[in-house]
């Protein structure tokens, strides 16, 4: 089928949420502005995620799935699904579910005039120690890469395809996509999009990895960007 709008969909032991994931991106499928498929993106779970995963795609065959041999980490799971989704359009959303899939409708009607929408949580349902540590890192990365944003970490985005595939990859990439479509000087957009508590499964970050990657991560973005390499073809033969 000729779809046009990917949902990347990261997973690192999640078995409890799984059926949730199925039975509530089916139903945005159904109210989807695009048509729509889903990518699972297995990253190395150590528990029943995968044999859960199989059988999904296997009932559904607008599900696909890819899945690593070993746990690679958040970012290495989202480049995989950039590298494999063949739509002109990808959206990212985290298998917890604590945004709301039907919020990617509020994201794809500002992505004709923009090359990535991303949400904003609001009035974000996570523990004090969760929404202080993460303002913080956002204080952190602003500082470093001036994009603007006040939410990159919000698991709600979609982006063109073809920008999507041109960002180059390293770890902790899933905090700068903004700062990385600004380098190939494409435009971005945040929208307010509604946020849930997480009511199964375990949190995969905590206070150290939120403040110290994204610190530790903005040498290298900055790095990146004094060696970015970006151009545009004017005419061929």
């Amino acid at each position: 089928m000729d779809y046009e709008f990917t949902i990347i969909v990261p997973l690192y032991n999640e078995e409890e949420n799984l059926i949730r994931v199925e039975q509530e991106l089916k139903k945005y499928q159904e109210k989807a502005l695009k048509k729509t498929c889903i990518l699972l993106v297995n990253d190395g779970s150590t528990d029943n995620s995968l044999a859960m995963v199989e059988e999904i795609a296997q009932r559904n065959d607008s599900f696909k799935y890819i899945s690593f041999t070993e746990n690679r980490g958040l970012s290495a799971a989202i480049k995989a699904g950039f590298d494999y989704a063949d739509t002109p359009l990808i959206g990212y959303i985290d298998s917890d579910l604590q945004t709301d899939p039907e919020d990617f409708n509020l994201l794809m009607e500002h992505i004709g005039d923009y090359d990535l929408v991303t949400g904003v949580r609001t009035d974000r349902k996570d523990s004090f120690t969760k929404n202080m540590s993460s303002w913080v890192a956002n204080v952190i990365r602003r500082s470093f890469t001036h994009d603007g944003m006040d939410d990159t970490g919000c698991p709600l985005k979609v982006i063109k395809a073809d920008y999507a595939k041109r960002i180059p990859m390293f770890k902790g990439l899933h905090r700068f996509l903004p700062a990385m479509i600004m380098l190939q000087n494409g435009k971005v957009k945040q929208v307010p999009v509604r946020h849930y508590p997480r009511i199964a499964g375990k949190a995969k970050y905590h206070l150290w990895n939120r403040l110290a990657g994204p610190f530790i991560d903005c040498f290298a973005y900055l790095w990146m960007k004094k060696n970015y390499i970006n151009y545009k073809v004017g005419k061929k033969g």
